[in-house]
């Protein structure tokens, strides 16, 4: 393994390393970016940022090839957000995760998400913001909990996952919180694999994504192909605008229903 640069993560000491997976020639594009933040690689600003610049640099010092990312803490690749932060950072939404999100979606090589551990909420969302998947077969599990607490999905995390699963899968990952192991991610079509850093390679090696990105229009291709996506993470205002006109429909209507309850009930027609 070679190690071309490392990105400290101020705010825990963790750091992002970019490693080839080997010394052999052909493995000189493959770009593994291993983020260790701990403890559980939180999305937080600083990390947001360091990643952000490890795609950069990528990018813009290396030949094109394929990125991989992953975390070498072993039990996590990421679980999510710290909403304590979040909620104390002014714009974090528009101006760190959806700038992440688009990264990752219009990124001009093929990237490929290797979950080691756990992915939950925003770190499953990161994950599908990759390309291609790769999931430990026994150990950790993907899961939108978002149901369970009480915290209600916005439009860039929502779509990502409309756009790459079937309908049923969506329906248990969202309305669900449905907590899918390795196995059954594959099953679902959430990932394109079960393994480890050689079935990384091997899916890459298999698929000749080293080569993809050579014409200079990879990341164009993605842009139309995800569109809809797209519109929405650039779209931030646009979004919230569309909430609240929901939101407004939704108070008439529980307004109307209430008052038909009370009609009912004032006429003697319920008995409660």
């Amino acid at each position: 393994m070679t190690t071309l640069f490392t990105v400290p993560i101020s705010s825990t000491g963790g750091s992002i390393v970019c490693t080839n997976p080997s010394t052999a020639k052909e493995h000189e594009t493959i770009y593994v970016l291993t983020f260790s933040s701990p403890p559980d690689n939180r999305l937080t600003p600083t990390f947001i940022d360091a990643l952000l610049l490890a795609l950069d640099i990528v990018e813009h010092r290396y030949p094109k090839g394929v990125v991989v990312t992953t975390s070498g803490i072993a039990k996590f690749y990421s679980n999510g957000l710290d909403l304590d932060i979040v909620g104390k950072t002014e714009g974090f939404l528009e101006n760190w995760l959806w700038r992440l999100f688009r990264r990752f979606l219009t990124y001009p090589m093929p990237t490929v998400c290797l979950l080691n551990g756990h992915a939950f909420a925003a770190g499953f969302m990161l994950a599908m913001y990759h390309d291609y998947r790769i999931m430990n077969p026994d150990r950790g599990f993907v899961c939108i909990n978002e149901l369970e607490f009480g915290v209600p999905l916005q439009t860039p995390m929502m779509s990502i996952f409309r756009e790459k699963l079937t309908p049923v899968t969506f329906r248990s990952v969202v309305l669900e919180a449905h907590r899918f192991g390795g196995r059954n991610a594959l099953q679902a079509g959430i990932v394109d694999a079960v393994g480890g850093a050689e079935e990384a390679l091997a899916l890459i090696q298999t698929r000749k994504l080293q080569t993809k990105a050579a014409t200079g229009i990879y990341g164009t291709m993605k842009e139309e192909m995800y569109s809809r996506v797209l519109s929405g993470l650039d779209d931030h205002a646009g979004n919230l605008q569309w909430r609240e006109k929901v939101e407004d429909k939704n108070e008439a209507v529980r307004e109307r229903g209430l008052e038909a309850v009370q009609q009912f009930e004032k006429n003697g027609k319920a008995k409660l």
